[in-house]
């Protein structure tokens, strides 16, 4: 059997998605070949704006719709506290526990040498930045990137360039309420929420 063009192209695509399979690629496409055509287009209009209806926060890095974020706006934040996460996903998880209300800092990926990442593909050097300026008022950094050997590594990395570079600020890691292994935004509220409060000198 010769599968259509417009059908293979699509099991491609899905393909290119982390965590999706050849059978799920199949799955998934023969499943949108039943779904109604005004909501295939919904879903076509959804992927194609993702995009352009989005922006990076060019102080946290946080997506969202506006620069600056809705977090960085807010005054009702705490700006003497900064939490540093691998990824967006991870301040959402934060925010779902509703027990952290101070800033962000969004490194979008982590030291990772086997995948050739080192500390220029992601936002270290902004976030040094932010510490360094003369309008910072952070008192605590906490390093919140995930308690994997990886994650590990780019909260020392980072540890030690506060050092190099003679920033002086309190820096805390994120508490073991997290099994080690595991990623931020998979976590329950209460798990979040003893690993904050349970964080510890770095």
């Amino acid at each position: 059997m010769v599968i259509p063009r417009a059908i293979q192209n699509l099991i491609d695509s899905f393909e290119k998605l982390p965590g999706i399979g050849p059978k799920t690629a199949q799955r998934l496409t023969f499943y949108l070949l039943h779904v109604p055509q005004g909501e295939l287009d919904k879903f076509a209009i959804s992927v194609q704006n993702l995009k352009i209806e989005t922006v990076l926060c060019s102080n946290c890095f946080i997506i969202g719709s506006t620069n600056p974020c809705e977090i960085c706006s807010d005054r009702q934040r705490d700006n003497s506290l900064i939490c540093v996460v691998e990824q967006p996903l991870d301040v959402l998880a934060i925010e779902k526990s509703n027990h952290y209300k101070g800033l962000y800092h969004v490194l979008h990926g982590r030291i990772d040498p086997l995948n050739n990442i080192g500390p220029d593909e992601i936002y270290i050097d902004a976030l040094l930045a932010r510490l360094k300026s003369p309008k910072s008022k952070f008192k605590e950094m906490i390093l919140a990137t995930n308690p994997t050997m990886e994650g590990e590594a780019t909260a020392m990395y980072i540890s030690k360039q506060l050092k190099n570079k003679n920033i002086k600020i309190k820096t805390t890691r994120i508490g073991r309420g997290l099994p080690v292994g595991a990623d931020l935004e998979y976590a329950d509220d209460i798990t979040l929420q003893r690993a904050l409060e349970g964080r510890s000198d770095y």
